[in-house]
This record gives structure tokens, C-alpha cells and sequence, in this order.
């Protein structure tokens, strides 16, 4: 289930509302996690899932703090990839990138999964290419996977909390 723009929160009994965000950056290869992701879920009905799409992995943070400071998200799950260009940047980048999704869960107790990633040797001919087309398909299954767990993990210490 996806749409491509937000709901509002979740209805009781209803499934919870995940934003997925990606960067445009090497869309054809995050686009891979992104499908692999929203497959893995639907198969599932696990959640309502909301498109995001930020131009590159640097715009990912804020756009998760946002969504999580909406308080209509259960979740929020974010794909990219840091390339190294042959400069220092990429793992400025990526580290930035990595410390700030954590920040954000931190503060906004939103749990925040990474699909960001930031490979040590890519360059852009076909074998290459075609490796991370397959790898992010991997890594869509397994982010959608560690999502519906901590979901789930979520809706438990709820119900504790409830109880107390």
C-alpha cells in the first residue's frame, strides 16, 4: 500500500503510517530499495507507506525530522547512495547523513532505518551498475523487514506502557 502524499494519522485498529524517503541522486539504483521496500511491505499489509523525495543523501535528515515531528508517522525509513567521487566528500557525507538519522529518532522517539548506502568502490559502467541494482533490491527486502520487526517491537512497549 503507498500513496504519494501524506494521510493522516492512523485510524485505531488501522495499519500504521510509514514515510519512505529517498534521495534522486543515482535514482536508478535507489529506486531499486524503494520497490524491493514497498513489495516487501504490501505482501504483508504491514503499513500505509508515504513517498518522500529529497535531491540528494545530505537532504535526508531534515526531511526525516520534519515527517517525525508531524507525528503521523510510525516509522520512517530512508534510501540513498554516497558515492565516492574521488574526493574526501562522500564520507563527510555519509557519516553526516548516518549521525543526523540518529539524531532524529533520538529526539523524536520516530524510529528512523537506514538504507543509505555508501559503498568503498563504485564507478559507474554496467558491472557496477548492475551489482547495486541487485544489492539495493536486497537492501529494500531487508529494510522493509527490520521495519515491520521494529513496528511491531513499537506496538509491545505501547501496550506495556498502556498497562503501567
Amino acid at each position: 500500500m503507498k500513496s504519494d502524499s501524506p494521510k493522516s494519522a492512523t485510524a485505531p485498529g488501522g495499519p500504521p503510517h510509514v514515510a519512505f524517503i529517498q534521495s534522486c541522486w543515482h535514482r536508478d539504483i535507489v529506486d531499486q530499495c524503494r520497490d524491493a521496500f514497498l513489495k516487501e511491505m504490501d505482501a504483508t499489509g504491514a503499513a500505509q507507506i508515504d513517498l518522500f523525495e529529497v535531491p540528494g543523501a545530505f537532504e535526508i535528515p531534515l526531511q526525516a525530522q520534519l515527517l517525525a515531528k508531524t507525528t503521523r508517522y510510525a516509522a520512517i525509513v530512508a534510501a540513498g547512495f554516497v558515492v565516492d567521487g574521488g574526493i574526501y566528500r562522500h564520507e563527510f557525507v555519509a557519516a553526516a547523513v548516518i549521525d543526523a538519522l540518529m539524531r532524529v529518532q533520538l529526539d523524536t522517539e520516530v524510529p528512523v532505518l537506514s538504507a543509505v548506502l555508501t559503498p568503498q568502490h563504485f564507478h559507474e559502467h554496467a558491472t557496477h551498475v548492475e551489482f547495486f541494482h541487485r544489492h539495493l533490491a536486497v537492501k529494500g527486502v531487508e529494510v522493509a523487514q527490520a521495519c515491520r520487526a521494529t513496528l511491531d517491537n513499537m506496538g509491545r512497549l505501547s501496550l506495556l506502557a498502556d498497562a503501567a
